[in-house]
């Protein structure tokens, strides 16, 4: 009997560590969201680039995920799933990942702010860029002299001329379609989706805010050329003209380039609205975004919300 008891505590404390095993490895969190419409995902990085969008959707319904709210509806007669992905790499890269793994998500699209890189754009233009990268993924170098560094070996792809001692170099990214990892820099947008943006043009942006700041020269919608995201907010002329003149970009910012990696290894169709805030440290003062801030995001948003009403 004695036996049989001792047996009996064993086997239900191993039950016991078998479930609480399980309860970790499967958190509640990680179930998936029952609902399984086809949807576009829209994407913002923080509340002020999200706000007059989630005013526009009907049949709103919010989930809530690890933190993350994900608002359900329809928008200009498609269903969406609008989410914020929260500043900079990191968070954009995880949670459109979070979207992805919950949502039946067709497309996505970022809208949002961001800085101008091109000297010939201008604050409160919207831009449509054909291909992000990461221009911060890169190699520290080793300093060999004053002001001279030396990148290591042959890394298959570091790009030249480096800024001071930070090289910028691809990432070895798998993805369905290659499931062995190849190295990439440039993540291009879908081309269906960025013929549409083509279309969009005339568009109505806004020249003056509400506190009557007005802008020195008329918006525009600009479709094409590169952008280039990094975990830095960029305020810095030099920074800015030395991407300017290496990766031929028009437009910086935290998170596209992040997004556009996600939906390339998941083989989801990417395209990102950024309209510009300020010029990434190429102003003549101080730094123009929280000035420009809210005008650049309604540029965007009236942006999107066209390329919604000509999408199929």
């Amino acid at each position: 009997m004695k036996i049989r008891l001792l047996w009996l505590r064993v086997a239900s404390q191993a039950l016991f560590l078998i479930a609480l095993s399980l309860s970790c490895a499967y958190p509640a969190h990680s179930e998936r969201i029952p609902d399984r419409t086809e949807r576009l995902a829209i994407v913002s990085a923080f509340e002020p680039e999200m706000t007059a969008l989630l005013e526009r959707v009907k049949n709103a319904s919010s989930e809530r995920i690890n933190g993350v709210t994900f608002t359900t509806g329809v928008l200009e007669g498609h269903p969406v799933v609008l989410f914020l992905s929260g500043v900079s790499m990191v968070n954009a890269a995880m949670n459109t990942q979070l979207a992805l793994d919950r949502f039946a998500i067709s497309h996505v699209i970022f809208s949002g702010i961001a800085g101008g890189v091109n000297p010939d754009l201008h604050i409160g233009d919207v831009v449509v860029a054909e291909q992000w990268g990461q221009y911060l993924e890169v190699l520290m170098a080793r300093e060999t002299g004053i002001d001279q560094f030396q990148s290591i070996g042959k890394d298959g792809g570091i790009i030249q001329p480096g800024f001071g001692m930070m090289f910028t170099r691809p990432v070895k990214v798998r993805s369905h379609a290659h499931p062995d990892p190849i190295k990439r820099f440039w993540f291009p947008v879908d081309p269906e989706m960025l013929a549409i943006a083509n279309t969009l043009n005339p568009v109505e942006l806004l020249s003056c805010d509400k506190q009557d700041q007005c802008l020195a020269k008329a918006p525009r919608l600009v479709v094409g050329g590169n952008g280039v995201s990094g975990s830095a907010f960029l305020d810095n002329a030099a920074l800015r003209e030395h991407i300017y003149k290496v990766f031929e970009a028009n437009v910086v910012d935290m998170e596209s380039a992040a997004c556009a990696q996600v939906a390339y290894s998941n083989g989801v169709p990417f395209i990102a609205f950024r309209s510009l805030s300020d010029l990434a440290g190429g102003g003549e003062g101080a730094n123009e975004m929280h000035t420009f801030l809210a005008l650049a995001a309604h540029n965007s948003t009236t942006v999107l919300l066209k390329f919604l009403r000509a999408w199929p």
